[in-house]
C-alpha cells in the first residue's frame, strides 16, 4: 500500500495541517503514507507529473475554497495517467455535499466527510488488508465516507461522531521540515455560530484541546523560535477562560521572536481580554476580527466614540471591544455580502497589535449611515 496525501496550498509559505494530522493519527502506517504539498501558482500539468512520479496506490486530496478548481482538474486528468490509482477527497469543500462531488467527478472513488482522522485510519486499515480499486472489499462499516460501489452506485455511510480533539497527535515534532513556512495550530474545533453562508456552521459541536497540552505545544514553538503560529480556531475567544489562559501563557513566556495569529469575534471581547491584549509587547499577537452578520454590531456602531481629549486610547464599547475593531468587523461583514467593495489594509493601534481594518474614515461614515 502506497498512500499519497496531497494538498494544494495558496502559497509556498503555507502548510496544510489536515494532511499532517491524518498521517500522524494513522501512526502505524506512516511508513506507507507520503505527503506532497503544491501551490495554486503551479500548473496542473506540473502537479500531475509529480504525482505520477510517485506512483501512489491511493491518492487523497484535501479540498478547500482556494484549491477546489485545481483539485477538480487534477482528479479529472489523474485517472488517465494513473488508471489503477484509487482517488479519495476530503475537506470542507466536498464534505457538505459528497454525493454531488462523486457525480461531478467520475474518476473519484470516495469522499471522507466531516472529521477525517479516525476515518482515514480505518481506510488505511482497509487498504492495508487488501481493499483497493481492483479488489473492492466491504466499506460499509466505515463511518464518515461516501463511496462508489464497483457497479457505480453511490453509497452513503453514516456520519462519524465527533472525536476528542486531544487525541490528535502533535504534528510538528520534526519542525525543521517547516522551515520558512507558517505553522498552523488548532486548540479548538467547531464553531459556536450557525452562519448560513459559512461551511464551518455544518459542524455543530464545539470542543477544545486539553489546555495543558496546548501550553506544552506552544512552548515547543517558542523554544524553537518559530516566527509565526496561526491558530485555525474558528472563533478563538468564544470561551473566555480558554482565551485568557492561552493569551496569559503566551505573554508570560514570550521571548520576543514568535508571534501568534488569532481569529476573534470582536463583539465577544471582554474588558479583561482587551486589558490583557493591551499589556502585551507590540506584535506579539495578531487579531483578525471575525465578520459574521453586521446587524448585531449596529448598536455599537451608533454609539459615539468616547476618547479623552489628547489621548490615543481607543474608545470602548459596552462589551469591552475596541470601537474601531467593532466598526471594521461590520464593514468586513458588508464586504462579504457584497454590499460594499472596499479594500482592506493593515493598521496598528497604539499597542502595536495588528488589525485587518478598512480606512478609518470609511468606518466612521458607515457608522453614521447605519
Amino acid at each position: 500500500m502506497k498512500v499519497l496525501l496531497a494538498a494544494v496550498n495558496a502559497k509556498y509559505i503555507h502548510s496544510n495541517l489536515a494532511v499532517y494530522s491524518l498521517r500522524a493519527y494513522a501512526r502505524q502506517y506512516q511508513g506507507e503514507i507520503g505527503i506532497a504539498e503544491y501551490t495554486i501558482n503551479q500548473t496542473v500539468d506540473e502537479i500531475l507529473m509529480d504525482i505520477y512520479s510517485r506512483q501512489p496506490d491511493i491518492l487523497c486530496l484535501s479540498c478547500y475554497l482556494w484549491n477546489i478548481s485545481y483539485v477538480g482538474q487534477i482528479v479529472t486528468e489523474a485517472p488517465k495517467i494513473l488508471p489503477h490509482t484509487e482517488i479519495w477527497l476530503g475537506g470542507p469543500e466536498v464534505s457538505w455535499d459528497a454525493p454531488k462531488t462523486l457525480k461531478r467527478y467520475p474518476g473519484v472513488d470516495g469522499v471522507m466527510f466531516g472529521e477525517g482522522e479516525a476515518t482515514f485510519l480505518e481506510l488505511a486499515e482497509y487498504w492495508q488488508s487488501g481493499g483497493s480499486k481492483g479488489a473492492k472489499g466491504d466499506l460499509s462499516g466505515i463511518k464518515g465516507i461516501v463511496y462508489r460501489e464497483p457497479g457505480g452506485e453511490i453509497r452513503i455511510n453514516p456520519s462519524r461522531p465527533v472525536m476528542d480533539l486531544s487525541s490528535v497527535p502533535f504534528v510538528y515534532e520534526h519542525i525543521g521540515d517547516f522551515q520558512n513556512r507558517i505553522i498552523y495550530y488548532e486548540s479548538s474545533r467547531g464553531c459556536p455560530f450557525s452562519c448560513s453562508y459559512c461551511l464551518s456552521s455544518i459542524d455543530k459541536c464545539l470542543r477544545f484541546r486539553d489546555t495543558d497540552m496546548v501550553k506544552k505545544e506552544l512552548q515547543f514553538f517558542i523554544d524553537h523560535e518559530v516566527p509565526q503560529v496561526k491558530f485555525v480556531d474558528r472563533t478563538f475567544n468564544c470561551r473566555h477562560d480558554h482565551a485568557m489562559e492561552i493569551w496569559s501563557y503566551i505573554k508570560e513566556h514570550d521571548r520576543g521572536i514568535t508571534n501568534f495569529h488569532f481569529e476573534v469575534a470582536a463583539d465577544l471581547l471582554s474588558d479583561e481580554e482587551v486589558s490583557l491584549i493591551r499589556s502585551m509587547r507590540p506584535g506579539l499577537i495578531q487579531r483578525q476580527s471575525q465578520a459574521g452578520s453586521p446587524f448585531p454590531l449596529l448598536p455599537v456602531l451608533l454609539q459615539k466614540p468616547s476618547v479623552p481629549q489628547g489621548s490615543d486610547h481607543l474608545g470602548q464599547t459596552s462589551h469591552g471591544a475596541d470601537l474601531l475593531t467593532a466598526e471594521c468587523a461590520c464593514v468586513q461583514a458588508l464586504v462579504l455580502v457584497n454590499q460594499l467593495h472596499l479594500p482592506i489594509r493593515q493598521s496598528r493601534t497604539h499597542a502595536g497589535n495588528r488589525f485587518r481594518l478598512q480606512d478609518l474614515y470609511l468606518c466612521r461614515i458607515l457608522r453614521h449611515i447605519c
